[in-house]
């Protein structure tokens, strides 16, 4: 089969380097991909939003099915031209991604549908939301309504810091349109877990866990990034809690969508925090994580594309997944400025084959000849597999610690789980103020 894949980070190499191991797979195109896509699969300079042109590219070399692991995309109803095109898509079509599109939406799904979350209030008025915040307990969270490129959420510590960031989100548009409407949410303490779900509009099969690490800097200090690291599987993510959020989330959201009369086809990501009363949902993706599918995908023994048929043909139901017995440590490679404007152009030295254990990921690269060039925020996805995380740890960290360009810089912490919590609620509000005023300028 001929597949295409939309996108060009470092999800997508993951996407190309799992069906490139399929036997079925017989040529992959990817959209625009990047210099490490192009070594497995034919780059095509296509614009991931430019659907006519995607179409076209589709009908006329024969692709047999395509992956669109993006969220702008899916939002904007990539799925739906591809079908009324009659072409076979991987991925929810509009109304279905707006689970994502919208986090107002996925508030009031969840509370409709009786999906534990945290309470919430939706604001597009600014004196309105103020008057709930004044009432309210700290620190808490502001959430840009609409899609935001991840960094549209703001843990506040106090007063002050929730002002400040009201007055940026929605006076001063600092996330523009996405910003128009705002949730505000209670904190949930506890462990942050990441769960891919494959589904196909009647059932939801959970893949293996995962734990993303989304601040800048180590001990989850700075601004919110895409995700500087994640670890599978994650430990807290224990068999008990699994049944539990098997019934009381991922159970009650299919019946949700049903009911709703949303034909949820792909996959469906939900962020869940693990907390003393129980997992509760801090948000749903209409799609693959990043950077989470490029560990889980390296533990998928199941052939991927058997995994996105099995979707589409709503064949689910008596569908196995399969994992492999390891540990999975991803670390991210950025470029100087990430996730403000990130310097680009630079060469990139060292990388070469560590042999089985490790896998290069490209997420923003461009090749000359030979030689690649960071052309991105997040430059590298080094991920390592082990016996166990700390084995898997010391993998990846031994591969990336071999790799450098001009301004990388990268977490040293993925992984470590020690006192997250103390760290991430310290100075919140000076961060959040300065990360406010990264997105005006």
């Amino acid at each position: 089969m001929k597949v295409l894949v939309v996108g060009g980070g470092g999800r997508e190499h993951a996407v190309c380097w799992a069906l490139s191991k399929s036997s079925n797979v017989s040529r992959i195109y990817a959209a625009p991909g990047n210099g490490g896509i192009s070594d497995i699969a034919q780059c095509v300079p296509i614009n991931p939003m430019n659907f006519e042109e995607l179409i076209a590219f589709a009908k006329n070399v024969g692709i047999d099915i395509t992956i669109c692991p993006m969220d702008a995309p899916l939002v904007a109803g990539i799925v739906d031209a591809f079908q009324e095109a009659g072409l076979l898509i991987f991925g929810p079509n509009k109304h279905a991604a707006q689970i994502e599109g919208s986090k107002s939406f996925a508030k009031d799904f969840m509370k409709k549908y009786n999906v534990p979350t945290a309470k919430y209030g939706v604001f597009d008025d600014y004196e309105a939301a103020m008057v709930h915040l004044m009432k309210s307990d700290f620190p808490i969270v502001i959430k840009a309504d609409g899609l935001a490129a991840g960094k549209g959420v703001l843990i506040c510590a106090n007063l002050e810091s929730a002002e400040h960031a009201l007055d940026s989100i929605l006076n001063k548009r600092a996330f523009g349109a996405a910003g128009k409407t705002v949730v505000i949410e209670e904190y949930l303490h506890g462990v942050e877990c990441s769960m891919l779900c494959f589904c196909d509009g009647e059932n939801i099969l959970p893949m293996t866990s995962a734990k993303d690490h989304k601040a800048a800097f180590d001990r989850d200090y700075g601004p919110n990034t895409g995700g500087m690291g994640v670890i599978s599987p994650n430990p807290e993510y224990t068999r008990e809690v699994s049944v539990r959020a098997m019934e009381e989330i991922f159970k009650p959201t299919m019946e949700g969508f049903k009911q709703e009369g949303i034909d949820f086809v792909g996959v469906l990501f939900v962020g869940l925090m693990l907390t003393e009363d129980g997992p509760k949902v801090i948000e749903y993706n209409c799609r693959l994580g990043d950077p989470e599918t490029q560990a889980v995908l390296m533990r998928l023994e199941t052939d991927f594309l058997d995994c996105m048929l099995a979707c589409v043909h709503k064949k689910l139901d008596n569908f196995n997944l399969k994992w492999k017995n390891s540990a999975v440590c991803c670390v991210v490679a950025a470029s100087k400025g990430y996730p403000g404007e990130p310097k680009t152009g630079f060469e990139i030295y060292g990388m070469r084959d560590f042999g089985r254990d490790v896998k290069i990921f490209h997420a923003g690269t461009k090749k000359d000849g030979n030689t690649f060039f960071t052309n991105g925020g997040r430059v590298l996805n080094v991920v390592g597999s082990g016996k166990d995380l700390e084995e898997a740890r010391e993998t990846a960290y031994k591969a990336i610690n071999s790799i450098d360009f001009m301004g990388m810089h990268y977490r040293k912490d993925i992984g470590d789980l020690t006192d997250l919590d103390t760290f991430a609620e310290h100075l919140l509000s000076v961060i959040n103020k300065k990360r406010l005023a990264d997105s005006v300028k």
